[in-house]
């Protein structure tokens, strides 16, 4: 079944709302999640230039959970109940998982050369590129994507979308560096080669202040919030300019933009090569 193909039936599937599935519907929801775990189809994509989102694969996402049936996945001890299975990595994937708990949900896309650090959680949806390491504590959610040679620090999260069909998943692109303790949320967009410092909390409420373009990056309604190439993003704050803020002395944290990426901060962000040797 072509994409083409694909696309339609899902369609039908969406449109016609049957109580059960033929077996052409059946086998288009299967073909959906062999192609998301394959990395053939994604819920974002890059065309000419500009991120566009597949609303069709979300959607796709979605009855995948509604026609599925809850099933026991259980292990020894461990007792687990889901619509859908864990994903099935193999030993020429070429992906590291040590032991420790960690977890990847099938119809998630993982490239070869991804080193995911115990406990971390990838989840349906995502795609994760070559070369990308998921620390400890991190989470990928539904739907994010992540470039090649990424580095998600230990305990960061990047947020997950289905719904609104229309909204875009949080986006990083190759070679950034993400903090340790960061949040990542709502359709954010981080450009390449951009590092993110630890505690960075970006979603489409935060306004960014460029320190040295001297403007504000901000969302709205038509496009998300965007971090630029290169830009280096640490947690600052703001004061409070009312009465009651001058009075008591407050702040609102906000992320500053302090500098753009030269060779002595790739000197720092540089990954371990041998992490990566394969």
């Amino acid at each position: 079944m072509d994409i083409i193909e694909l696309r339609n039936e899902l369609a039908n599937i969406v449109s016609s709302s049957p109580s059960e599935l033929s077996d052409a519907q059946a086998k288009a929801l299967k073909e959906l999640l062999r192609n998301l775990n394959n990395g053939y189809v994604r819920a974002a994509e890059q065309i000419s230039g500009q991120w566009v989102v597949n609303q069709w694969v979300k959607q796709g996402i979605l009855l995948l959970y509604r026609y599925n049936k809850m099933v026991e996945m259980s292990s020894g001890v461990f007792e687990f109940f889901d619509k859908l299975p864990l994903k099935s990595i193999y030993l020429d994937d070429n992906i590291r998982i040590p032991p420790g708990g960690s977890s990847v949900r099938t119809g998630a896309y993982v490239a070869r050369g991804v080193v995911c650090m115990p406990p971390m959680y990838i989840n349906i949806g995502a795609y994760v590129d070559e070369e990308t390491m998921i620390d400890s504590h991190a989470l990928v959610g539904t739907c994010a994507q992540i470039g090649k040679r990424v580095h998600i620090s230990a305990a960061t999260q990047i947020g997950g979308v289905l719904e609104p069909i229309g909204a875009s998943p949080v986006i990083i692109e190759d070679d950034v560096m993400v903090g340790g303790n960061c949040g990542i949320y709502e359709g954010v967009i981080v450009q390449r080669n951009a590092v993110i410092g630890t505690g960075v909390i970006l979603n489409a409420s935060v306004k960014v202040y460029d320190l040295v373009n001297e403007t504000v990056l901000v969302s709205s309604a038509n496009s998300p919030l965007v971090i630029p190439e290169n830009a280096v993003v640490i947690q600052g704050s703001r004061q409070v300019n009312s009465e009651y803020g001058k009075a008591n002395g407050l702040s609102i944290s906000t992320p500053l933009i302090v500098k753009y990426r030269d060779a002595k901060t790739d000197a720092k962000t540089e990954l371990e090569t041998v992490l990566r040797d394969t």
